[in-house]
């Protein structure tokens, strides 16, 4: 197994003889960031599955569907506010058969997509996130659920924020899982640890990947500075550059 992040909240995950990819867009689609990292290529027969959380231009760009002109066997896994209407896929230039190959998820669902069980959980911003089985391997990608708590935001809605996010990962506790990614926003200044926080202490992953740094990877270091438990620590990736590669060992 190996993983490759690709950029901010972009993972491709190369499991068995799949591919599963991650909240990818164009590395200029954010106005004020140039983000680098590049999708690899595969041979043709690859079975690739491509995930969208939601249709925030740093989660999906519409051009991840010419995808299906390189890869026979893709499926898009897109959450419903990505929605596209046949007359708008025409358009900007697609085949009608690239509808057979979108599925459209909701929060709280599960859906069976090729050789891959998905769960979906709601997010506390937009869209949704995504728990993935797939021949005994466990994913989890956040999307943008995550404890927003920001300063000035009130104590209300904070307190609102709160309590959904706890509510949608306590959804996992029961489960075990190889992979998650979970965002470490440095935006919410002394608040982006929270939501990895009570990831950490309530969820049994194996390795968790922070994201959604906007380039600034240096509180990742910081972050395992400050957790006692050293097991807990080194579950923890350190991210350094785009198109950064990991290989897992499955035990």
């Amino acid at each position: 197994m190996q993983v490759i992040f690709i950029h901010h909240s972009c993972f491709v995950v190369e499991v068995d003889e799949k591919v599963l990819i991650f909240d990818y867009f164009g590395g200029d689609r954010v106005n004020g960031y140039r983000f680098c990292g590049r999708l690899p290529e595969y041979e043709p027969d690859t079975p690739v599955y491509v995930f969208a959380s939601h249709k925030h231009q740093d989660h999906f760009d519409m051009d991840v569907l010419h995808l299906a002109e390189q890869y026979r066997d893709i499926h898009f896994i897109l959450s419903k506010d990505c929605k596209m209407s046949p007359n708008f896929l025409k358009k900007h230039g697609f085949p009608d058969t690239i509808r057979q190959k979108i599925v459209y998820v909701s929060p709280c669902e599960t859906y069976q997509v090729g050789g891959l069980h998905i769960e979906t959980l709601r997010s506390t911003d937009a869209g949704v996130a995504f728990y993935v089985e797939t021949n005994g391997a466990t994913f989890y990608h956040a999307g943008d659920l995550n404890n927003w708590k920001w300063d000035g935001a009130g104590d209300l809605v904070n307190g609102i924020m709160e309590r959904n996010y706890k509510g949608q990962i306590k959804r996992l506790a029961k489960k075990h899982i190889n992979l998650a990614f979970v965002p470490m926003d440095p935006r919410l200044e002394q608040n982006k640890f929270l939501g990895i926080d009570y990831f950490l202490e309530h969820v049994d992953a194996e390795y968790i990947f922070p994201m959604h740094m906007w380039q600034d990877y240096s509180a990742i270091t910081e972050y395992k500075r400050r957790i006692s438990n050293g097991a807990m620590a080194e579950r923890i990736v350190e991210i350094s550059h785009e198109n950064q590669t990991f290989p897992i060992q499955e035990a």
